[in-house]
């Protein structure tokens, strides 16, 4: 985008880049403290917030509280229609900013007043307001849509999974652009209510809670209504519309717990229940080891057969796509996508080249699970992980802690990942490591966290310098030495959660 100066007032004169003197040509600018008195003319916004990996993700400029999503769906066209209403503060002067999204701009407007727009790169909304935005402002953005979700491509894909009986907005690092307007970055959250009208008999599900039952509207349709009051990151909002049995629980924190399953499952159905529906003593489990639980509800959604391949930790409630009940019941999966509500959803990343805080620890949470459950400790994973990947393995060439934008979801942030974790438990013992992990989730709930923070977390905890670890095992190719019996010539016994763990990850990895 070309960014253009524009003068606050006809009497601002240029003097150097980006500089304004006050004053009009031939007078000498007005003092204070014996230093001109600088102005700076307000500016666009940024196009991105300048993510290593992603740099046009996000934007500048301002910095967002809340999304009002009002949607209209049609699930035998996969028309989309919608108000997105926006409430932010600027962060700077501005003579435009940038929205994250994909679909048709009817119109905006910016504190009532009716803005100009424009695109610019791949998913870029450029909005022009009437009048210049002052730092501080606080902004009420409008944002009408329309457009077809599935038939808006970027380089050939989409973010959206129409299905036979609706869709699914799911996806990471980027699912927002196709259904709503937003500052598409896990380090701008904000609260959501989510609104969905749609033929009678269709249901909606999304993050948080019904603040109130689905409501009758005219023309044989019914309005769904979901909430959650918890700071969430763009990608980590979801909708899964279609047909689906709802199940409403309480969990022994006294929690909600909504569970969804698509009745397209079939003969999947039984497993999809005998692995979503343990999620509240999952949860209870984890609470005990990584902390409170961040959330103001809990559960998961089976999706449809025709739906996604993968699984995501939407907040409060993950999305599973149905491979992962072929083979019948899946709790690893479900202790998977539950710990990122701890590390990814509640302390998300700073920027996508962190990702292994989010896929490392959930990775780990399935060896902790695995112990838990009588299948194989941590230890006998660590060994059979390891002694499964050859030296000369592409595997271990991949940097867990920098596997670079087309490697985001490679294995090895998993696994790899998941190794790094028990080197760490080996290196200061078990009472500092059980430690590490809570103080992690409670000194940066709600917010972001970067590796070098959390190493900073785990040296101050143990005492220890821990630079040589990590650097070793997330920075490093090859496969580093260890002293275990992953190095001893008959190959370690394979654990009996191996088998589900691999099919897992299998599918995680995309």
């Amino acid at each position: 985008m070309r960014r253009v100066l524009t003068a606050a007032t006809a009497a601002l004169t240029l003097t150097t880049a980006g500089t304004m003197l006050a004053g009009t040509p031939g007078q000498a600018a007005p003092t204070g403290w014996g230093r001109p008195v600088v102005t700076v003319a307000p500016q666009p916004g940024a196009p991105g917030l300048g993510d290593s990996y992603f740099p046009d993700y996000g934007n500048g400029g301002y910095d967002v509280e809340h999304y009002d999503v009002r949607l209209r769906y049609d699930p035998a066209t996969d028309q989309l229609s919608g108000t997105t209403t926006i409430l932010a503060t600027a962060t700077e002067d501005l003579s435009a900013f940038n929205l994250d999204f994909l679909l048709d701009v009817e119109s905006v407007r910016v504190n009532g007043w009716a803005a100009s727009t424009s695109t610019a790169g791949v998913h870029e909304l450029v909005v022009t307001p009437a009048r210049t935005v002052t730092r501080g402002q606080e902004l009420t953005i409008v944002v009408r849509y329309a457009g077809i979700p599935s038939e808006t491509l970027v380089g050939g894909y989409t973010g959206w999974t129409r299905t036979d009986d609706g869709a699914l907005a799911v996806n990471e690092p980027e699912s927002a652009w196709w259904w709503f307007p937003s500052n598409d970055h896990p380090l701008d959250k904000a609260t959501f209510d989510v609104s969905v009208s749609v033929p009678t008999g269709v249901e909606v599900i999304s993050n948080g809670v019904q603040p109130r039952p689905p409501l009758a509207e005219a023309g044989n349709r019914t309005r769904w209504i979901w909430r959650t009051t918890s700071p969430t990151a763009t990608y980590l909002a979801f909708m899964a519309i279609g047909q689906y049995e709802i199940v409403s629980d309480t969990a022994p924190s006294g929690l909600p717990v909504i569970n969804a399953y698509s009745t397209s499952l079939g003969e999947l159905g039984p497993a999809a229940r005998a692995s979503i529906g343990r999620t509240a003593e999952i949860v209870d489990w984890e609470s005990g080891i990584f902390g409170p639980y961040p959330f103001e509800a809990q559960g998961g959604v089976a999706g449809p057969l025709d739906g996604i391949g993968f699984a995501l930790e939407t907040q409060t409630r993950p999305v599973y796509g149905p491979g992962y009940w072929r083979r019948g019941a899946n709790t690893y999966v479900v202790a998977h996508e539950n710990a990122h509500q701890w590390f990814g959803d509640s302390v998300s990343v700073a920027g996508w080249s962190d990702i292994w805080l989010n896929e490392g620890f959930a990775s780990y949470a399935e060896w902790l699970w695995s112990d838990e459950q009588g299948e194989g400790t941590a230890q006998e994973l660590f060994d059979f992980t390891y002694a499964s990947y050859p030296a000369d393995d592409e595997f271990w060439q991949v940097l867990p802690g920098d596997p670079g934008a087309n490697r985001v979801f490679d294995g090895a942030v998993y696994d790899r990942g998941a190794m790094t974790l028990h080197q760490l438990r080996l290196a200061v013992g078990d009472d500092a490591f059980f430690e590490i992990l809570p103080a992690w989730t409670a000194e940066r709930r709600y917010g972001n966290g970067t590796i070098a923070q959390f190493q900073e977390l785990a040296e101050r905890i143990s005492g220890l310098d821990l630079d040589d670890l990590f650097t070793t095992w997330l920075f490093t190719a090859g496969r580093p030495d260890v002293a275990t019996a992953a190095r001893k010539a008959t190959p370690p016994t394979e654990p009996k959660s191996w088998a589900k763990i691999r099919e897992s990850h299998r599918l995680l990895s995309h």
